[in-house]
């Protein structure tokens, strides 16, 4: 999606980027894992795709995506050496209008690849700034996440942090399905945590 190919969204523990072909390299790395193939879903690409792919999210306009990089405690804005960091990277965010029914539902996808920094709130915390920008910049009404069944920490997030309600629940796939609509109560609280807690850069690539 081009809409976000010079922002950049500044948190107290993330930076979220647009995917670069700089990250493509340590994104491609992940991707061999066996765990994180199986949680999000994914086959493994070669290194040619995986480019092929970061350029779709990048034109496509019915996705969006953005790597998450560690922030810095001390910083308060990303310098421009960080937008395009790779030292920093430790997961994605995106998410797909693929909904033929509803073009405003987002299907929600996120992932920490980096071990060390499950657990701390980072998942929660992008996912209040993604669906807080699906929903004020791209016009989103719903939500749905497919979410593998022994994911219980990804599960609880969206049960009990974002009130998602649980749907479908498939054998083959061996996946929950849950769904949250934007009331406007609930577009509220993300504005408000997020007008609080966050800022926006623009950036000019170099």
């Amino acid at each position: 999606m081009r809409a976000n190919e010079h922002l950049a969204i500044v948190a107290p523990q993330v930076v979220l980027v647009p995917y670069e072909r700089a990250h493509v390299p340590k994104y491609h790395e992940w991707m061999k894992s066996p765990f994180l193939q199986e949680m999000t879903g994914s086959e493994p690409l070669s290194i040619d795709e995986e480019y092929a792919m970061q350029q779709s999210w990048r034109s496509d306009a019915d996705k969006c995506t953005f790597i998450i990089l560690a922030k810095n405690p001390a910083a308060s804005s990303p310098q421009p050496c960080d937008i395009y960091s790779t030292d920093s990277m430790v997961g994605d965010v995106n998410f797909y209008l693929n909904c033929h029914d509803n073009p405003h539902e987002a299907e929600l996808e996120v992932m920490v690849a980096e071990q060390p920094y499950a657990g701390r709130g980072i998942a929660t915390e992008v996912l209040r700034l993604m669906m807080h920008y699906a929903v004020n910049d791209v016009g989103v009404t719903d939500f749905v996440v497919r979410i593998k069944e022994t994911n219980d920490p990804s599960i609880h997030i969206f049960e009990k942090k974002f009130g998602f309600v649980e749907t479908e629940r498939s054998a083959v796939f061996k996946e929950v399905t849950l769904r949250r609509h934007v009331s406007n109560a609930f577009k509220t609280e993300l504005c408000a945590w997020v007008e609080h807690h966050s800022k926006r850069v623009q950036f000019n690539q170099p």
